[in-house]
């Protein structure tokens, strides 16, 4: 009976000892999915981190160097593409800088009008457009000799003209363009209503300021078209003499006088008379009109943008002539 209680007890103490020693090490054992959840926190930024590359590798599984070398070409085409479209919607479409044109026209801005209202100057001009929509210019033109319309046996003179000036134009990004000028140069003429020994009438033409409105269609293509209307002021014609000892510039009036008999001439009345048709003279304000057509170079001083649009423009068109 005492060894069957003493073997009890050292099995009992035995059994005690095994528990504990397997408590020390469940301490340091951890299961997987504990140890998965404590690694997602760490493990979350170096995937976050490797996304991208992940996404390049999965392009690039299965692709040689002329693939890769394709879709790099191809991703730096679009982001041109995107460029380019940009440009075109934003920028290239104010078509008022730095542009050149070559006009040719008729009216009061090539260079002069005058008479009835409907004898017109023909002449050709240059423009340039700076990068603020203000735009300098210039004209020179003619007047052709011609024969009087009511009088077969006399000529009506013919001369010359300038026009220079400042014109601001308004709606860059429509092709249809507002704007305003100013101009000094030869706004009128006329023709001396008594014919000189060879049966012509001398021209007379008068200096002065023009104002113009401009209604002109250009866009970032070559054409272009421009009306205007406007008035223009000769202060030398609104200089009129009133007694015969007083002097005057004005090119419309001469004093009257008559033959002597001898050769000579007399003063009559001591009077001015006017060189015209009008009895009052000329008109020192007027309205004036012209039409004109031209040719508009490109922006002369692209940024990098637009250099890499048109070298676009001239591969595709190379591409297209080989295609052929």
């Amino acid at each position: 009976m005492f060894k069957k209680v003493l073997l009890t007890l050292c099995l009992s103490a035995f059994l005690s000892w095994a528990q504990d020693d397997f408590d020390e090490d469940d301490e340091g054992f951890i299961s997987a999915p504990a140890a998965a959840q404590e690694g997602d926190e760490g493990g979350s930024h170096a995937k976050i981190a490797t996304d991208e590359d992940e996404e390049e590798e999965v392009y690039d599984v299965g692709m040689n160097s002329a693939q890769r070398r394709e879709m790099a070409e191809r991703k730096k085409f679009e982001e041109e593409q995107r460029l380019d479209e940009y440009a075109n919607s934003e920028r290239r479409r104010d078509w008022l800088r730095n542009r050149l044109i070559f006009q040719i026209g008729m009216g009061s801005r090539y260079p002069i009008m005058g008479e009835t209202g409907m004898g017109m100057g023909l002449g050709a001009g240059v423009e340039y457009i700076l990068p603020f929509h203000l735009a300098l210019y210039g004209s020179f033109g003619f007047l052709p000799k011609g024969t009087d319309n009511d009088f077969d046996e006399w000529e009506l003179e013919g001369g010359t003209g300038y026009k220079v000036g400042l014109n601001y134009y308004l709606f860059p990004k429509n092709p249809l363009h507002l704007g305003v000028s100013v101009s000094y140069g030869t706004v009128y003429f006329d023709h001396d209503i008594k014919p000189d020994d060879s049966g012509v009438r001398a021209l007379i033409k008068v200096d002065g300021i023009q104002v113009d409105a401009l209604i002109t269609y250009l866009t970032n293509e070559w054409y272009y078209l421009q009306f205007s209307i406007g008035m223009y002021y000769a202060p030398k014609l609104a200089k009129i003499p009133q007694t015969h000892e007083a002097e005057t510039d004005n090119p419309s009036f001469r004093k009257r006088e008559l033959d002597d008999g001898a050769g000579g001439k007399i003063w009559l009345n001591e009077e001015w008379v006017t060189r015209v048709v009008e009895k009052d003279g000329m008109n020192k304000t007027g309205i004036v009109f012209g039409i004109a057509i031209g040719y508009a170079l490109p922006e002369l001083f692209p940024d990098d943008t637009e250099k890499r649009r048109r070298e676009r423009e001239k591969a595709r068109a190379r591409s297209g002539v080989a295609g052929r």
